[in-house]
């Protein structure tokens, strides 16, 4: 809530715990579908069993070890903390052309979705979702990482385009690999 209200967007939370983040569209992209943008900020409170450690009153001990990251005995708390960083980078930027954005941080992922679960219908107006919420990193996600798991192939039936039809092409460039 602090991050949104700092940023000066329309920032509110639901009955459940949920926060909303509402970002206009940059200049020219006001018009623009708006798009939802989708992470959960409920932690993983795990720890080894002999670590005497207490979440609700200690910081997470965090050790970098060349590139990576680790916490000291416990988890490091948050699973979606990527999807969620990923979300609060696009917020805060003031140089991305974007349509309209609202950001939606559920709740509870790991012990009942009671963030998913309790999202009223109604608040967010975007039809297009982007879930952020993934546990591979070759994978695209059109749900949930902790729900189910359905992997499905078809084979596309081709067909002429026809005339006068728009056609784009979109392509990543410039990724580094580490």
């Amino acid at each position: 809530m602090d991050f949104g209200n700092k940023l000066g967007f329309k920032t509110f939370n639901d009955e459940v715990g949920n926060v909303f983040i509402l970002k206009p569209g940059s200049k020219g992209f006001e018009n623009r579908p708006k798009v939802i943008l989708q992470g959960h900020i409920d932690m993983v409170h795990q720890k080894n069993a002999d670590v005497e450690f207490d979440f609700a009153t200690q910081g997470i001990d965090m050790i970098v070890e060349g590139d990576w990251v680790r916490a000291n005995g416990t988890t490091l708390g948050s699973d979606n903390g990527i999807g969620v960083a990923m979300i609060m980078a696009l917020l805060s930027s003031t140089d991305l052309d974007h349509p309209p954005l609202e950001a939606l941080f559920t709740i509870d992922e790991e012990t009942g979705m009671t963030g998913a679960l309790g999202l009223k219908g109604g608040v967010l107006e975007g039809r297009i979702m982007i879930n952020l919420d993934t546990e591979d990193d070759d994978e695209i996600t059109i749900g949930c990482a902790g729900g189910i798991d359905v992997t499905a192939f078809k084979t596309p039936e081709m067909e002429s385009t026809p005339a006068g039809t728009k056609t784009f092409k979109i392509s990543v460039n410039g990724l580094k690999y580490f």
